[in-house]
């Protein structure tokens, strides 16, 4: 049984319109943006963190971005497709559950928790205490959202909203306490 200890966070960037990426999981609406990523404190925010977890499709989303932007990190991916051996940066694992007891057994108890399916996978959980999410100020019109179905009502906490350079505008939420208590 995986132990509750592991907490996960959630650093994401999202269109106004609440799409993380376009309909075949394209980010050129991101990537082609020349904005300064140090103001947006992701490092700050990945020093926080013992291992990023990532469902398969973000992770080929990684494999077209160069450099790779998860050197010096440990990267679980979760895939029931992805062969085990595709890439010796990454560990692929089957399931959450065998993720979760994975990162539990090498002592993780931080992840970042990246993809809009796992991060709803993790909320739906309750194993997410913090979501930082960074809006660009573009319109798609359709997409991946950051959110799929969640099973109850999930209440947050505001900590704070700082408008970046070029009008991205970042809020800060921690999950509730109770929030996991009702469902």
């Amino acid at each position: 049984m995986t132990s509750t200890t592991i907490t996960g966070a959630v650093f994401i960037a999202t269109s106004v319109d609440g799409y993380i990426a376009r309909e075949d999981g394209g980010i050129d609406w991101l990537t082609r943006r020349d904005d300064d990523l140090s103001e947006t404190g992701y490092d700050d925010f990945v020093a926080t963190i013992d291992a990023i977890a990532m469902g398969r499709n973000t992770y080929e989303v990684g494999l077209t971005l160069e450099p790779w932007p998860y050197t010096g990190m440990r990267v679980l991916v979760v895939s029931s497709q992805l062969d085990p051996d595709a890439d010796d940066r990454v560990t692929v694992h089957r399931s959450i559950d065998d993720l979760l007891d994975v990162a539990q057994s090498e002592g993780a108890q931080h992840l970042y928790v990246d993809g809009g399916q796992l991060i709803t996978s993790f909320l739906n959980r309750g194993l997410i205490t913090e979501l930082t999410i960074t809006m660009v100020p573009v319109i798609l019109g359709s997409g991946l959202p950051l959110f799929g179905l969640i099973n109850d009502d999930i209440f947050l906490e505001h900590q704070r909203t700082k408008t970046l350079s070029k009008g991205l505008v970042q809020s800060v939420y921690r999950v509730s306490p109770d929030a996991m208590l009702e469902g």
